[in-house]
């Protein structure tokens, strides 16, 4: 596996590979934080990728799961290793969500049903600075520009190329026309809305308020899936104090079925397109 696989994935697959062991042992993440003196809530951060794995968390796993074959454990400890490389996020600072740009940054594909705002990988930078100034208002002029910097930086994913991401949006109408700034700033964003909908590898869709009560209701969701088999699918669902993230096949199944009906409930792409458009119109006058 190549070295410059991205940190956040390779502390999960690393996870992975962890958990595998100890169910082999037939013990559970208690029993293993017992022989370790360590919480089990440490234990279970280090399986699911949240904190970093160091190689000596790695060599005293081993030694509880009693692995004989020297080359696993090497291949472990180097994979620990690589594990603590920095993304290029980290060159901002401590960004809160740095583990989903890790996910975001290696996804193949991302479908998205976003309620209130627009998601970021779609907005402009004037929407994104109003927006965030707007929901932080306590954050600095130099936090503000940081997280604004990074949100663009998240779009190179979209604009490249070479593998872009594959991205499925559902927005919710309230979305489109709530005024993020001033009314000449929402028409350039819908209009750029309009301009990156039509991209063969994105999609978007209006969920229209017409539409009534429907599987989005209780709020917004992304589902990241990766280009490695190996990689399961995760929920991600964004919180004020701390994020969740779901890998368990019933959940990600869950949610998935509702997007689907999400899909299936909303405008059609080129329907979408004319309504936000159509919007934009009434923002202009």
């Amino acid at each position: 596996m190549a070295s410059n696989v991205n940190p956040t994935v390779r502390r999960r697959r690393l996870g992975q590979e962890l958990r595998k062991l100890r169910e082999q042992k037939s013990m559970t993440a208690e029993q293993v934080a017992d022989r370790l003196l360590v919480s089990q809530s440490k234990i279970s951060r280090l399986e699911n990728g949240r904190r970093s794995i160091s190689q000596r968390d790695v060599r005293d796993l081993c030694g509880v799961y009693e692995v004989e074959d020297h080359r696993i454990v090497d291949s472990l400890m180097q994979m620990a290793k690589d594990s603590r490389q920095q993304g290029w996020w980290h060159a901002f600072g401590d960004i809160p969500y740095s583990v989903y740009i890790g996910l975001e940054t290696d996804a193949a594909s991302i479908r998205v049903y976003e309620s209130q705002v627009l998601p970021g990988l779609l907005q402009t930078r004037g929407y994104a600075e109003a927006l965030i100034t707007g929901a932080m208002p306590e954050t600095s002029t130099t936090d503000i520009e940081k997280r604004v910097q990074v949100r663009l930086r998240r779009q190179d994913r979209i604009q490249t190329a070479d593998g872009p991401l594959r991205l499925w949006a559902v927005l919710d109408e309230a979305a489109l026309r709530r005024v993020v700034g001033n009314r000449q700033l929402m028409i350039e964003q819908l209009e750029h809305l309009v301009e990156w909908s039509q991209l063969p590898h994105v999609t978007v869709q209006v969920m229209p308020f017409e539409a009534g009560a429907h599987p989005g209701v209780t709020g917004q969701y992304a589902i990241l899936e990766f280009p490695d088999a190996g990689d399961s699918s995760v929920v991600y669902i964004e919180g004020v104090t701390s994020d969740l993230y779901l890998e368990k096949a019933q959940d990600v199944q869950r949610y998935s079925v509702m997007y689907e009906h999400l899909r299936a409930q909303a405008l059609n792409a080129d329907q979408t397109r004319q309504f936000i458009s159509d919007v934009a119109k009434e923002f202009a006058h």
